[in-house]
């Protein structure tokens, strides 16, 4: 199975991430973390992003604030799908990292997910590699049934209260 790499432009951005790696973990993904920042270590971001298909990813969530520039400067160096998260900052409420993940030329795609959107973001990728991986497919299927019956009984406890 093909891994789903995640990266991150600061460790301030690790309980975004963390929702993403829950849900990867929850679906047997394989995955690795790193901190790159498309400012401050724009090398090692590059070579991340050159290097990933050669080191067994599928596909790369790369979530930033702020400017959030990682997505498209790791999109810029691969042709994997790259996932943005918008990270949610003091200054804009992370509309700024919005702007910047979702506002891309033509010819260097982002998926962009919700601001903070850290599940979501592990959960496109997971359906990007379950187009070749039937057991993956499977796995998200009986999430989607899991999580369909969990409102359900959410709905039935709320008309047995009212």
């Amino acid at each position: 199975m093909k891994k789903v790499g995640i990266v991150m432009g600061s460790d301030s951005d690790l309980p975004i991430i963390q929702k993403a790696t829950d849900t990867l973990k929850s679906l047997d993904i394989p995955f690795e973390v790193h901190v790159y920042s498309a400012h401050r270590t724009p090398e090692e971001a590059r070579d991340f992003a050159l290097n990933a298909r050669e080191n067994g990813f599928g596909c790369i969530i790369a979530a930033a604030g702020m400017a959030a520039h990682l997505a498209g400067a790791v999109a810029a160096n691969t042709t994997l799908p790259v996932i943005g998260i918008p990270c949610k900052s003091t200054t804009l409420d992370g509309m700024d990292a919005l702007l910047s993940t979702v506002q891309m030329p033509t010819g260097i795609p982002v998926a962009t997910v919700a601001i903070n959107g850290g599940a979501n973001a592990a959960l496109l990728c997971a359906q990007i590699i379950a187009v070749e991986d039937k057991e993956l497919a499977a796995r998200l299927d009986a999430k989607r049934k899991s999580d369909a019956k969990a409102v359900l009984e959410k709905d039935a406890g709320i008309s047995a209260r009212l």
